[in-house]
C-alpha cells in the first residue's frame, strides 16, 4: 500500500511539474519575440595580406563596428572560430553603442558584459561558432553596435571577413569595457564575429544575400554603409509594411560558384550562410561573375567549353534555388551585371556571350520565384556589355557608390511584402 502510494506521489509530481514546467514555457514564447539576422557576414580565412601579425592578438583587446539593418530590444553576438584549427579562449566581451563608426569610443553607459551559459568567458571549439546570452540593449534600426573582445593567446588559424568596408581597432590588454582604447591601431577588416541578431516584433523575419565582391562592397566607401544591400535595408526600414525586415550580406571577394577563390565556393557555404542565419525568409543570389570571367582569364577557349561551363553556372543556380525551397525559402535571382572592360578579366566576345546566356536563363527558366535584373540597371544603353560610366567604380567591373544606389532603389520592396 505505502509503494503504491508512493507511486502515486510521484506520479502526482510529474504531472504538476510537467504543468507547471508548460505553463512557464508557453508564458516565455507568448512574452518573447523572434529573434532577426540584424548584420553578417561570411566568413573565411583572411589572405596573408589580411591577417592579423599573431604577436597583435597577444593579450588583445578587438573592437569592430557593425552597422545594423533592423532594430529590437535585445541582441546577442555570435562569435566564430570557423575555420580555426584549435580552440580559441575569449576572456570577456562586451557590447556598446558607439560613438562614431571613424573612433574607437563608445557611450559608456551603453556598455554590457556578454555571457555564454551565464559564464563571463567562452571557449569556442575549431571550426564551430558560439552564441552569446541574450543582453537586453535596445538598439535602433541602421544603427551602429561595438563589439569588444579580449583574447588572451592568437587563434591558430584566424576566421575573419577581410572586405569590411569599416574600421577595426586593437590595443594589448583587457579593455574591452573602457570608454576609447587609447593609441589603438586600426585595421579595415573584422574578425572572429559572424552575427547579430536582434529580438525585434512579431513577424520580424531577414534578407539573406548570397553573393561575391559587388555585393560584399567593392567600391563602396569605407564606414559609409553605401552598398547596395546597405540601401535596401534602409529602403525596407522606411517602409511601413517591411521595417520588421533585416538585410545580411554574405559577399565574399572574389567568390565562386564552382570553385574555391577567396573563401569557400558559393554551394560550399550555403547552410552556413543562407540557413543559419535567424529568422532567414528570403535569399537573393548574385554571384557567377568570377566564374565566368575566370574561365577565359589566362588564355581563350573553344565554343564548347564556354558552352559546358555556363551550363554548369546554370546547375548550380538550380542546386541553390532546389536547397532554399526544401527550407520554405523564397528565392530572388540576380543577373550578372556587365564586365566587358574589366583589367582583371579582359572579356572577350565569347565570355560576353555567356553572361549573356546565363542572364536569359535567370530572366525567363522560371526556376527563380522572382528576378531582380542589375543587369538592365547598370549597363550603358549605348554598350550594353559595359558598365554605364556613370555608375562605373573605375576599374569597369565593381560599381561606385552611384551605381550602388541605383542597384538597391531598383528592388522592388513588395517581393517582401506580398
Amino acid at each position: 500500500m505505502k509503494q503504491a502510494l508512493r507511486i502515486l506521489a510521484i506520479a502526482a509530481f510529474a504531472v504538476v511539474a510537467s504543468c507547471a514546467w508548460g505553463q512557464t514555457g508557453a508564458r516565455r514564447t507568448a512574452k518573447g519575440q523572434p529573434w532577426v539576422a540584424s548584420w553578417g557576414a561570411s566568413q573565411q580565412v583572411p589572405e596573408p595580406q589580411n591577417a592579423l601579425p599573431a604577436e597583435d592578438l597577444r593579450d588583445a583587446t578587438l573592437r569592430q563596428i557593425f552597422h545594423l539593418s533592423v532594430g529590437g530590444t535585445a541582441l546577442r553576438v555570435h562569435l566564430s572560430n570557423a575555420f580555426g584549427t584549435e580552440a580559441l579562449h575569449f576572456t570577456s566581451v562586451h557590447v556598446a553603442q558607439p560613438l562614431s563608426p571613424a573612433s574607437p569610443a563608445i557611450e559608456a553607459s551603453s556598455d554590457r558584459a556578454l555571457t555564454f551559459a551565464g559564464k563571463s568567458d567562452v571557449t569556442v571549439p575549431p571550426g564551430a561558432e558560439f552564441v552569446s546570452d541574450p543582453v537586453n540593449l535596445e538598439v535602433k534600426a541602421l544603427s551602429d553596435v561595438a563589439v569588444s573582445f579580449h583574447l588572451d593567446n592568437p587563434p591558430g588559424l584566424q576566421t575573419g571577413h577581410p572586405g569590411s568596408r569599416a574600421t577595426s581597432y586593437f590595443v594589448h590588454g583587457d579593455f574591452v569595457g573602457a570608454p576609447n582604447l587609447a593609441e589603438a591601431k586600426h585595421v579595415d577588416h573584422w574578425y572572429q564575429v559572424s552575427g547579430i541578431d536582434v529580438e525585434g516584433a512579431r513577424g520580424a523575419s531577414a534578407v539573406v544575400v548570397l553573393g561575391d565582391s559587388i555585393t560584399d562592397g567593392h567600391g563602396a566607401t569605407t564606414n559609409g554603409n553605401d552598398r547596395w544591400t546597405d540601401v535596401l535595408a534602409a529602403r525596407l526600414q522606411g517602409s511601413h509594411d517591411a521595417h520588421k525586415i533585416g538585410v545580411t550580406n554574405h559577399g565574399i571577394g572574389g567568390n565562386h560558384l564552382l570553385t574555391d577563390g577567396a573563401g569557400p565556393n558559393a554551394l560550399a557555404r550555403f547552410d552556413r550562410d543562407v540557413l543559419a542565419p535567424a529568422g532567414t525568409r528570403w535569399v537573393i543570389v548574385f554571384e557567377g561573375v568570377n566564374d565566368l570571367g575566370g574561365l577565359a582569364r589566362e588564355g581563350e577557349v573553344s565554343p564548347a567549353e564556354h558552352a559546358a561551363f555556363a551550363q554548369r553556372i546554370i546547375a548550380a543556380y538550380e542546386q541553390i534555388v532546389a536547397r532554399a525551397h526544401a527550407h520554405g525559402l523564397r528565392v530572388y535571382g540576380v543577373t550578372i551585371t556587365p564586365y566587358v572592360g574589366s583589367g582583371y578579366y579582359h572579356p572577350g566576345p565569347l565570355s560576353e556571350a555567356d553572361r549573356e546566356a546565363v542572364n536569359t536563363w535567370i530572366r525567363t527558366s522560371g526556376a527563380y520565384d522572382a528576378v531582380i535584373d542589375f543587369d538592365a540597371v547598370v549597363r550603358d544603353p549605348q554598350h550594353p556589355d559595359q558598365l554605364l560610366p556613370a555608375y562605373d567604380s573605375g576599374d569597369h567591373l565593381h560599381p561606385s557608390p552611384a551605381g550602388y544606389q541605383a542597384m538597391g532603389s531598383a528592388i522592388p520592396l513588395r517581393l517582401f511584402t506580398r
